[in-house]
């Protein structure tokens, strides 16, 4: 990469934020020209048929720009951050060995981490084991899984719903596998010692455009099919409990299975979602190592001066870092 000393860190650089805010659409239209490819740390977007509730890029984009950790495993099958470490570093490799950057674009915090700071994490079996164990105590007591929380993590139970299980489990599989609560685990990071020279921006907004936002969203996916999308997942037969408890598919089973009402259930969605942009802020604005700029207003212009100040930032940093 240019005059960069052979030792040097790879660049991997890095588009984060709360939901709804035009990541995927900005990362689409920058990464191209940064000679980029995306590597998504989206903990849902692994899933293959799981398209418009995780809002994915359509396979068109996906054709035009090369993206990796989309579409890896069946909704039906176990997946853990352990895991996503791992396939994110080979691509990783891969497209450095082809002389590209990577972009990590997503806001699943800890998926993030885990790549940018290098976590150590145990052997993928040994982490598939305890999620799937946490899963079966979940299946037959979840009341006694969230109990277990308070008592080894009580910082992070008094701010997890107990229903919300995806979250609790979670919440223990950090615990055991590292062995550090998952609230001083979080404190723990952004400590500079990875294996990457990390160039990361983050994208903001005002509540009320957010709010906005992320209704606009939430309507879209209503008018694209997501209910018709988790029948015919639940047609396929197989929905693992981390699958069952994304975002806005929790929400559709609960509608199908004649708990709440429609308009209710839109109404969930979009509390639910507010609730994760707000927690997805709280936890990357704990990283130094983030730039952040401030999408203005939800107008097609606001969006393209966005566009130009992320592309002009990212492009100032890789060449103060050939110089």
């Amino acid at each position: 990469m240019g005059n960069r000393s052979v030792t040097a860190d790879p660049i991997l650089l890095a588009l984060v934020g709360p939901t709804a805010l035009g990541k995927t659409r900005i990362s689409l239209d920058i990464a191209p020209r940064l000679g980029a490819e995306i590597v998504s740390v989206d903990s849902m977007q692994v899933y293959w048929g799981m398209d418009i509730g995780t809002d994915k890029a359509s396979l068109a984009e996906r054709k035009r720009v090369p993206h990796h950790l989309v579409d890896v495993v069946s909704p039906c099958e176990p997946f853990t951050v352990a895991k996503h470490q791992e396939l994110a570093f080979a691509a990783i490799r891969d497209i450095h060995m082809r002389g590209r950057l990577p972009l990590l674009v997503g806001g699943s915090g800890l998926y993030f981490q885990a790549v940018a700071d290098t976590l150590s994490f145990p052997e993928y079996e040994v982490a598939e084991k305890v999620r799937a164990g946490l899963e079966e105590e979940a299946a037959r007591d979840p009341a006694a899984l969230f109990t277990r929380l308070q008592e080894v993590d009580p910082d992070s139970a008094a701010v997890i719903p107990a229903g919300n299980v995806r979250r609790v489990i979670r919440a223990l599989e950090v615990r055991e596998i590292t062995g550090v609560p998952y609230s001083r685990f979080q404190g723990r990071l952004f400590a500079g010692h990875g294996a990457f020279d990390i160039i990361a921006v983050g994208i903001e907004a005002e509540r009320d455009l957010l709010t906005r936002l992320i209704n606009r969203r939430v309507q879209g996916m209503m008018e694209r099919g997501l209910v018709e999308e988790v029948q015919g997942l639940l047609r396929e037969g197989c929905l693992s409990r981390t699958a069952a408890q994304a975002l806005g598919y929790r929400e559709i089973l609960e509608f199908l299975d004649s708990r709440s009402g429609l308009e209710e259930t839109i109404r969930k969605i979009e509390l639910g979602t507010r609730r994760l942009a707000k927690r997805q802020l709280t936890w990357f604005r704990r990283d130094p190592r983030i730039v952040w700029f401030k999408l203005e207003g939800d107008e097609e212009s606001d969006l393209r001066h966005l566009e130009e100040d992320v592309l002009g930032h990212l492009r100032a940093e890789l060449e103060k870092r050939e110089r």
